[in-house]
Protein backbone atom coordinates (compact mmCIF):
# COMPACT_ATOMS: atom_id res chain seq x y z
CA UNK A 1 0.00 0.00 0.00
CA UNK A 2 1.16 3.54 -0.67
CA UNK A 3 0.01 6.71 1.06
CA UNK A 4 0.19 10.43 0.32
CA UNK A 5 -0.60 12.90 3.11
CA UNK A 6 -1.54 16.46 2.15
CA UNK A 7 -1.43 19.09 4.90
CA UNK A 8 -3.24 22.39 5.28
CA UNK A 9 -2.60 26.11 5.58
CA UNK A 10 0.30 27.20 7.82
CA UNK A 11 1.19 23.57 8.48
CA UNK A 12 4.90 22.77 8.62
CA UNK A 13 4.36 19.13 9.56
CA UNK A 14 4.81 19.56 13.34
CA UNK A 15 5.52 16.36 15.27
CA UNK A 16 2.38 16.86 17.38
CA UNK A 17 -0.02 16.71 14.44
CA UNK A 18 -1.91 13.49 13.68
CA UNK A 19 -0.59 13.60 10.09
CA UNK A 20 2.98 13.35 11.43
CA UNK A 21 1.98 10.53 13.78
CA UNK A 22 0.11 8.71 11.00
CA UNK A 23 3.05 8.92 8.60
CA UNK A 24 5.29 7.28 11.20
CA UNK A 25 2.72 4.58 12.00
CA UNK A 26 2.18 3.65 8.35
CA UNK A 27 5.90 3.63 7.61
CA UNK A 28 6.50 1.42 10.64
CA UNK A 29 3.93 -1.01 9.26
CA UNK A 30 6.06 -1.31 6.11
CA UNK A 31 4.11 0.89 3.72
CA UNK A 32 5.33 3.55 1.31
CA UNK A 33 4.47 6.96 2.80
CA UNK A 34 4.97 10.43 1.33
CA UNK A 35 4.29 13.44 3.56
CA UNK A 36 5.64 16.41 1.61
CA UNK A 37 6.10 19.95 2.84
CA UNK A 38 4.04 21.93 0.36
CA UNK A 39 5.57 25.25 -0.71
CA UNK A 40 4.89 28.53 1.10
CA UNK A 41 2.40 27.15 3.63
CA UNK A 42 1.64 30.61 5.04
CA UNK A 43 0.82 32.10 1.63
CA UNK A 44 0.09 29.10 -0.56
CA UNK A 45 -0.32 29.41 -4.33
CA UNK A 46 -2.82 26.95 -5.75
CA UNK A 47 -0.86 26.37 -8.97
CA UNK A 48 2.28 25.51 -6.98
CA UNK A 49 0.43 23.13 -4.70
CA UNK A 50 -1.25 21.48 -7.68
CA UNK A 51 2.14 20.91 -9.29
CA UNK A 52 3.34 19.21 -6.11
CA UNK A 53 0.22 17.06 -5.95
CA UNK A 54 0.66 15.91 -9.55
CA UNK A 55 4.30 15.02 -8.93
CA UNK A 56 3.62 13.05 -5.76
CA UNK A 57 0.55 11.20 -7.03
CA UNK A 58 2.40 10.20 -10.20
CA UNK A 59 5.18 8.73 -8.05
CA UNK A 60 2.91 6.59 -5.85
CA UNK A 61 3.90 2.94 -6.29
CA UNK A 62 1.65 -0.08 -6.50
CA UNK A 63 -2.03 -0.33 -7.26
CA UNK A 64 -3.41 0.36 -3.76
CA UNK A 65 -2.98 4.11 -3.34
CA UNK A 66 -4.55 6.20 -0.57
CA UNK A 67 -4.50 9.99 -0.18
CA UNK A 68 -5.26 11.52 3.24
CA UNK A 69 -5.93 15.26 3.24
CA UNK A 70 -6.45 17.68 6.10
CA UNK A 71 -8.00 21.14 5.98
CA UNK A 72 -6.70 23.14 2.97
CA UNK A 73 -5.20 19.91 1.60
CA UNK A 74 -8.81 18.79 1.01
CA UNK A 75 -9.50 21.79 -1.18
CA UNK A 76 -6.25 21.12 -3.02
CA UNK A 77 -7.48 17.62 -3.84
CA UNK A 78 -10.90 18.90 -4.94
CA UNK A 79 -9.27 21.45 -7.26
CA UNK A 80 -7.05 18.76 -8.77
CA UNK A 81 -10.02 16.44 -9.30
CA UNK A 82 -12.22 19.19 -10.74
CA UNK A 83 -9.52 20.22 -13.22
CA UNK A 84 -8.72 16.63 -14.21
CA UNK A 85 -5.17 17.06 -12.87
CA UNK A 86 -4.87 13.85 -10.85
CA UNK A 87 -2.41 11.84 -12.97
CA UNK A 88 -3.25 8.39 -11.61
CA UNK A 89 -6.52 6.93 -10.37
CA UNK A 90 -6.08 6.37 -6.64
CA UNK A 91 -8.02 3.81 -4.65
CA UNK A 92 -9.13 5.88 -1.64
CA UNK A 93 -9.19 9.55 -0.67
CA UNK A 94 -10.00 10.76 2.81
CA UNK A 95 -10.92 14.42 3.22
CA UNK A 96 -10.59 15.50 6.87
CA UNK A 97 -12.08 18.82 8.03
CA UNK A 98 -12.15 20.88 4.83
CA UNK A 99 -12.64 24.59 5.50
CA UNK A 100 -15.93 26.06 4.34
CA UNK A 101 -16.23 28.44 1.39
CA UNK A 102 -17.27 31.46 3.48
CA UNK A 103 -14.20 31.08 5.70
CA UNK A 104 -11.84 30.55 2.76
CA UNK A 105 -13.22 33.58 0.93
CA UNK A 106 -12.60 35.72 4.01
CA UNK A 107 -8.89 34.85 4.37
CA UNK A 108 -6.84 36.58 1.66
CA UNK A 109 -3.93 34.13 1.94
CA UNK A 110 -6.10 31.16 0.93
CA UNK A 111 -8.92 32.78 -1.05
CA UNK A 112 -7.45 31.29 -4.22
CA UNK A 113 -8.41 27.84 -2.91
CA UNK A 114 -12.14 28.64 -2.83
CA UNK A 115 -13.88 25.29 -3.44
CA UNK A 116 -14.34 24.66 -7.17
CA UNK A 117 -17.43 23.53 -8.99
CA UNK A 118 -17.09 19.82 -9.69
CA UNK A 119 -17.85 18.66 -13.25
CA UNK A 120 -19.82 15.43 -13.39
CA UNK A 121 -17.65 12.35 -13.06
CA UNK A 122 -14.43 14.16 -12.14
CA UNK A 123 -14.39 13.07 -8.48
CA UNK A 124 -14.82 9.42 -9.50
CA UNK A 125 -12.16 9.81 -12.21
CA UNK A 126 -9.64 10.85 -9.52
CA UNK A 127 -10.40 8.18 -6.90
CA UNK A 128 -12.42 4.99 -6.69
CA UNK A 129 -13.67 5.95 -3.24
CA UNK A 130 -13.82 9.36 -1.58
CA UNK A 131 -14.80 9.79 2.06
CA UNK A 132 -15.25 12.85 4.27
CA UNK A 133 -14.61 13.12 8.01
CA UNK A 134 -15.62 16.27 9.85
CA UNK A 135 -16.95 17.51 13.16
CA UNK A 136 -20.16 19.25 14.11
CA UNK A 137 -18.38 22.28 15.58
CA UNK A 138 -15.52 23.12 13.22
CA UNK A 139 -14.79 26.86 13.47
CA UNK A 140 -13.34 26.73 9.94
CA UNK A 141 -16.55 25.26 8.53
CA UNK A 142 -19.46 26.75 10.48
CA UNK A 143 -22.14 25.45 8.10
CA UNK A 144 -20.75 21.93 8.49
CA UNK A 145 -18.64 20.03 5.97
CA UNK A 146 -21.48 17.63 5.32
CA UNK A 147 -23.63 20.52 4.07
CA UNK A 148 -20.80 22.28 2.23
CA UNK A 149 -19.18 19.22 0.64
CA UNK A 150 -20.69 15.87 1.54
CA UNK A 151 -24.23 16.40 0.30
CA UNK A 152 -23.53 18.51 -2.82
CA UNK A 153 -20.67 16.27 -3.97
CA UNK A 154 -22.32 13.00 -2.94
CA UNK A 155 -19.45 12.05 -0.62
CA UNK A 156 -20.18 9.62 2.23
CA UNK A 157 -19.54 11.56 5.43
CA UNK A 158 -18.64 10.67 9.01
CA UNK A 159 -19.44 13.43 11.52
CA UNK A 160 -17.50 13.27 14.79
CA UNK A 161 -19.23 15.22 17.57
CA UNK A 162 -17.27 17.93 19.33
CA UNK A 163 -14.02 17.33 17.41
CA UNK A 164 -13.58 20.96 16.20
CA UNK A 165 -11.05 21.21 13.33
CA UNK A 166 -9.57 17.77 14.00
CA UNK A 167 -6.17 19.35 14.58
CA UNK A 168 -3.57 19.64 17.32
CA UNK A 169 -5.62 22.22 19.22
CA UNK A 170 -8.48 19.73 19.35
CA UNK A 171 -6.16 17.04 20.72
CA UNK A 172 -5.58 15.14 17.49
CA UNK A 173 -2.00 13.95 17.80
CA UNK A 174 -2.23 10.18 17.89
CA UNK A 175 -5.47 8.99 16.25
CA UNK A 176 -5.69 5.19 16.23
CA UNK A 177 -8.97 5.09 14.33
CA UNK A 178 -7.58 6.85 11.27
CA UNK A 179 -4.54 4.57 11.24
CA UNK A 180 -6.89 1.58 11.34
CA UNK A 181 -8.91 3.01 8.45
CA UNK A 182 -5.73 3.41 6.41
CA UNK A 183 -4.47 -0.08 7.15
CA UNK A 184 -7.84 -1.76 6.57
CA UNK A 185 -7.72 -1.07 2.84
CA UNK A 186 -11.48 -0.51 2.94
CA UNK A 187 -13.20 2.83 2.38
CA UNK A 188 -16.05 1.76 4.66
CA UNK A 189 -14.10 1.14 7.86
CA UNK A 190 -15.55 3.56 10.44
CA UNK A 191 -13.45 6.42 11.77
CA UNK A 192 -14.20 7.49 15.30
CA UNK A 193 -13.15 10.28 17.64
CA UNK A 194 -9.74 10.14 19.26
CA UNK A 195 -10.06 8.67 22.78
CA UNK A 196 -10.16 11.41 25.43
Amino acid sequence: MSFLLLHGWQNRRPPGHWHHWLAAELAAAGHDVTYPQLPEPDEPVLADWLAELRTHVAAMPGDDRTVVCHSLGCLLWLHAAAAGEVPLLVDRVLLVAPPGPDVVAGIPEIAGFLPPSMPAGRLDAAARHTRLVCSDNDPYCPAGASADFGVPLGIPTMVLPGAAHLDMEAGYGSWPSIRDWCLSGSPDTPITRRPD
